[in-house]
């Protein structure tokens, strides 16, 4: 429903009003990591999880949401100030206020994570994800610019901390304390080191294009940024969810986490690495009937943000594999190299043009994937070799529907519009896939013909 509102909204606000709001949101986001001290991860790894426990994370969390709340609206002036934008200041403030009100959602949450209680958690998503895209929408047209999103996302808040309170874990206390806080604390600085230094390599594009360019380039990059990842704005949170929690289960009980995270990244791939192929091959009738002709410009950035997104599926699941094992520290170690990289390689080829700056951020990725594939080899015995074999039928599976894509790209005449060649593509690509994941032996396969039996078998079952 996000994906669609954000399709929607390209079309009411500006380049540079997105922009705005892509700036100031950065700093948010890195705000995020540390408004809850790695309370989240740390109730959902936690062995033992008491009561006392239970009150310390809650009184860390609220004592650190409420401290970065009160820092972010009395830096908002600054920050303004530093990238010559003033309208960043209403923006971060209305988002600031979002951090008093987090931490009494964000604890049930993480303790529904730790149950795997995915229903429950849907009902909140359902209720936050609608009153966003309604209050967006709703703002966006009545002329707010970038402060629809501003107060749509602390609406959004405001809602699922309602919700959550009746699907609040029974045993759970409402009073804060502190008697096991050194314990909360010191897992949480392994796990904040880690998802700070996530939060800044997504920052720093924004912040480097700017600080070096214009609202409008950071819009257009944000847009670019969104179009190559549409497969995870349609996938959400499933592909993660509960990951922590049960690669930790694992751990502890003796378990070898390498053949879950190769399966693991394998399904990602096959999905992922298919959607990633098209969505460079085919970008810019995707722009064109998704964002309208506006938008164009973001199209040269495509091209190298598939590739940067390939090369991090490939890893996606060792820092939580990480964090499963006690170290959520060391998901940091690739993250830095990342964040020099492209601060280096951004600045030094920064030419003005979107698409010298997206290969920038290609050759920050290429930078960090040793380091990545080192700890997946050191730690989860998971070798570079051993990730190829079990990535190559996902490798097979993208260029089978790239070349398929690229053929019927200059088959299909321009002149039926984009979303008339997206929409006659569509079948055939399906097919191209499933029959090139069949080809190649993917383990997806059996995961398609158990979902399309379980589709079937409830539709056919007598009433």
């Amino acid at each position: 429903m996000k994906f669609v509102v954000s399709v929607v909204l390209a079309r009411i606000l500006s380049p540079g009003e997105i922009g705005v709001f892509s700036m100031t949101v950065v700093f948010v986001n890195i705000a995020h990591i540390f408004r809850d001290f790695g309370v989240g991860s740390y109730l959902q790894r936690e062995p033992e999880l008491t009561t006392d426990k239970m009150r310390s994370a809650i009184g860390v969390a609220y004592a650190s949401s409420w401290m970065i709340a009160l820092v972010l609206f009395c830096a908002s002036g600054a920050i303004a100030h530093w990238f010559k934008e003033p309208q960043m200041v209403p923006v971060m403030r209305v988002l600031s206020m979002g951090f008093v009100l987090i931490p009494f959602g964000s604890i049930t949450s993480a303790l529904l994570t730790r149950e795997f209680a995915a229903e429950k958690q849907a009902i909140v998503n359902m209720a936050g994800t609608t009153s966003y895209c309604a209050s967006c929408l709703i703002l966006g047209w009545m002329g707010f610019g970038s402060m629809s999103l501003a107060w749509a996302n602390l609406i959004n808040i405001l809602v699922c901390a309602l919700v959550y309170i009746p699907l609040r874990p029974a045993g759970v206390p409402w009073m804060p304390a502190f008697r096991h806080w050194k314990s909360v604390v010191h897992f949480g600085v392994g796990s904040i080191i880690s998802n700070c230094a996530v939060a800044i390599e997504n920052a720093i594009p924004d912040i480097l294009l700017g600080k070096l360019g214009s609202a409008s380039m950071v819009g257009l990059f944000s847009r670019a940024n969104s179009t190559v990842t549409i497969f995870t704005h349609v996938a959400g949170s499933t592909v993660s969810y509960g990951a922590v929690s049960y690669l930790s289960k694992s751990h502890h009980k003796g378990d070898s986490l390498s053949p879950i995270l190769a399966r693991a990244t394998a399904l990602l791939t096959g999905i992922g690495w298919p959607a990633l192929a098209l969505t460079a091959v085919l970008g810019r009738d995707i722009v064109l009937a998704l964002y309208g002709d506006k938008w164009l410009d973001s199209v040269p950035a495509i091209l190298p943000l598939t590739a940067a997104a390939g090369i991090i599926m490939l890893f996606h699941y060792t820092p939580m594999a990480l964090t499963a094992i006690g170290r959520p520290y060391l998901g940091a170690v690739p993250v830095f190299v990342t964040i020099l990289s492209r601060i280096l390689i951004g600045v030094a080829l920064f030419d003005h043009t979107l698409s010298m700056f997206a290969w920038a951020i290609l050759l920050a990725t290429l930078c960090a994937a040793p380091v990545m594939a080192y700890q997946q080899n050191y730690y989860f015995g998971l070798s570079a070799a051993g990730n190829i074999r079990v990535m190559a039928p996902s490798a097979f599976a993208s260029a089978a529907c790239a070349l398929a894509a690229y053929l019927m790209n200059h088959l299909i005449p321009e002149s039926l519009g984009a979303l008339t060649r997206l929409l006659m593509m569509a079948a055939p690509l399906a097919a191209v896939w499933y029959l090139s994941l069949r080809a190649s032996n993917h383990v997806l396969v059996d995961e398609i013909h158990h979902v399309v039996g379980g589709i079937y078998a409830r539709f056919t079952r007598p009433a």
